[in-house]
Order: structure tokens, then C-alpha cells, then sequence
């Protein structure tokens, strides 16, 4: 990596975390803690309002922002690529976003760079209704309860009223990640299989064991012994 792209690194590492250290900044980079500690003060003498404290870690002062990006071709094939994933398998409000987003990003590119030699397209596959997708998207973010019907892979149906965590797309399917009542526990729920799902007005605060974090952990403790059923 050259250096001025390990500096830009440093700055959106630093921009993205309230806190962060010297070792993580040269773990995530793959320099010595030495060279991390030059570039932060190579970046403090060029203007940059970075704030460092012994044993605590680096910080950008609030208000700091970056200037605009450039971005070379393999990146503009990423931003592309899962721009097209995006308008293919999310909601119509992301998907529209996401079209909204390349078409900004494409409006400033330097005709070097217009055409970026693509290599990887997305498919625009569509199984089931997306716009539970973006019902259930909204509860997340909003940390609001929903209810819908569900039906299991034996046929067993059950109205279930859960907690949103977060969605995630396994290449096939939408998956819904939540806290369940009547388990009182984590479930996955494949979107193809709720149905009538309604976001209610109540909204839910998780307490620790709960959260999505807490999922994961079970995840990759039981990994290789199989799922739960819902």
C-alpha cells in the first residue's frame, strides 16, 4: 500500500471510531505500531485535528470532514457491483437509492474513468415480495417490534411478534435476524416465508444477551452443531 493511501486509511479508520488505538490502526494496515505512530503525527502537522491520549488511542476532533473522494477502477467495479446487487434484491426505496448514489458518483468521474472495464454484473432475480424487505428494514432501524405469520420448513405455522435486529442476504433469500417472544430467544427468519407482516408503534430496548452481537457470539459457538429451529 502506498503511503498516501495508508494515510487516507488512518483518517477514515479514525473517522469511523470515537476512539482508536495504535495497535488496531496497525493491525488493520499491517505496519509497525512505529510507523503508525509517524504517519498520525506526519497527518497532526499537516492540519489534520487529531486528538491522542497515552494509553487511550487517537480521535479526529468533531466537525472534521473529509474532501471529496477519487476512486480508481477497481473500486469503481466494487461501488458498481454492489450498487446493481442493491437495485436487484433490496426494497424499491433502497434500490432506488443505491441508483440515486452510482449516479452522483458517475456524474463527477474524469473520462479516464467513465468506463471502467466491467467484469461483474448482478442478476435482477426477485423471488418474493421485496417490500417486506424494506417494511422490516424500517423496524430495524426505527428499533420497533413487528408481527407477522410464519411458517417453518415442516409446514408448523405460528404468529410471531419479534424484536428486528438486522436483515441479511445469503445469496438466495432475505433472512430477518430478531428476538423472539415466544422463543424468548434469537431466530432467523427466511422472508419467503412470513407472511402479513405489519411494524408496530412499540418500540423495544435490549438488554444485555439480546442483542445482535449476542447472536453472533451463539453462532460461532454452536458453529457445526447445527440451527435452531424457529
Amino acid at each position: 500500500m502506498r503511503r498516501a493511501d495508508r494515510l487516507f486509511q488512518i483518517v477514515l479508520h479514525l473517522r469511523r471510531r470515537r476512539v482508536v488505538t495504535a495497535r488496531d490502526l496497525a493491525r488493520s494496515l499491517e505496519v509497525s505500531e512505529r510507523t503508525i505512530y509517524r504517519d498520525v503525527q506526519d497527518l497532526s502537522a499537516c492540519g489534520l485535528p487529531i486528538e491522542s491520549a497515552a494509553g487511550v488511542g487517537y480521535r479526529l476532533r468533531r466537525g472534521f470532514d473529509l474532501p471529496p473522494l477519487m476512486f480508481d477502477r477497481e473500486e469503481l467495479q466494487a461501488l458498481r457491483l454492489g450498487a446493481r446487487m442493491v437495485r436487484s434484491w433490496a426494497d424499491p426505496e433502497l434500490s432506488e437509492a443505491a441508483a440515486n448514489a452510482l449516479r452522483k458518483i458517475e456524474a463527477v468521474l474524469p473520462p479516464d474513468l467513465e468506463d471502467p472495464g466491467e467484469a461483474l454484473y448482478a442478476l435482477n432475480l426477485k423471488p418474493y415480495p421485496v417490500q417486506y424487505v424494506g417494511l422490516l428494514r424500517r423496524a430495524v432501524t426505527e428499533h420497533r417490534k413487528a408481527r407477522f405469520d410464519y411458517t417453518r420448513e415442516d409446514g408448523a405455522s405460528s404468529s410471531r411478534t419479534v424484536w428486528p435486529l438486522a436483515l441479511y442476504y445469503w445469496g438466495a433469500v432475505w433472512t430477518l435476524i430478531a428476538w423472539c417472544e415466544l422463543r424468548n430467544d434469537h431466530r432467523s427468519f427466511r422472508l419467503d416465508r412470513i407472511a402479513d407482516p405489519e411494524v408496530l408503534d412499540e418500540p423495544f430496548v435490549l438488554e444485555p444477551g439480546q442483542t445482535l452481537e449476542d447472536f453472533l457470539q451463539k453462532v460461532r459457538a454452536r458453529r457445526g452443531e447445527g440451527r435452531a429451529a424457529p
